[in-house]
């Protein structure tokens, strides 16, 4: 096992404070109520369409209206992407253990592009991504195995050597999809029970536990 595809928001970064805040602008700017920023967790994960679709009142999710409250929200996050935004507790110090230990690493999210790459060049500099890639305009996102694909191909690892992390179904959905093994984090916004559901293969509660199984799984 020598290649790890990281997700982002809610595995290796919480974005939460960050994403309320755009996206609440956005609907402030529409003359909609702002969410409080508990409500976010459940509505994140599928990209910024699906979450403004889901942050609108059920009489308001016309197409016109989610795009623009998408767009808005975009384009203030652009502009402040990591006001709260922090790395979980024992994520830089793992990324900069497997660094060392030349495994290659990537990151795949559904967080707009720009934003994604800002984020990581923004709170882990020293960490030499061979990719990050998040969602574009006009094309699949995740769960769609070509994302993964892409990324495997890029790095030039194979399903049977790539490891995915992450916190969601979405990204459980993601590497199973290309029969990949996914290890879920319990400390993202979704927690234990939807991984456990969802059919992670393994379930870790900090950083550090990774190592035992990557151990586990080297021949």
């Amino acid at each position: 096992m020598n290649t790890l595809i990281f997700d982002l928001d809610g595995t290796l970064v919480n974005t939460i404070g960050d994403i309320a805040l755009s996206m609440n602008r956005a609907l402030e700017a529409h003359g909609f109520k702002a969410l409080p920023t508990e409500a976010y967790p459940p509505l994140v994960g599928w990209g910024i369409k699906r979450l403004a679709y889901n942050a609108l009142p059920e009489d308001s999710r016309f197409d016109a209206m989610v795009e623009a409250v998408s767009n808005d929200a975009l384009d203030f996050y652009a502009q402040v992407p990591l006001r709260y935004s922090v790395p979980y507790p024992g994520i830089t110090t793992l990324l900069e253990g497997l660094t060392q230990r030349g495994y290659p690493l990537a990151v795949l999210t559904n967080k707009p592009d720009p934003v994604a790459r800002s984020v990581v060049a923004g709170l882990f500099p020293d960490i030499p991504f061979v990719m990050v890639r998040g969602d574009v305009a006009g094309e699949p996102r995740k769960p769609a195995p070509v994302l993964t694909l892409n990324v495997m191909a890029r790095m030039g690892a194979t399903a049977a050597s790539t490891l995915f992390v992450g916190d969601s179904a979405v990204d459980v959905e993601t590497a199973h999809g290309v029969s990949c093994p996914v290890v879920g984090v319990s400390w993202g916004v979704r927690g234990r029970e939807e991984l456990e559901i969802s059919g992670a293969d393994y379930i870790i509660d900090h950083p550090d536990h990774l190592w035992e199984i990557l151990h586990s799984l080297a021949p």
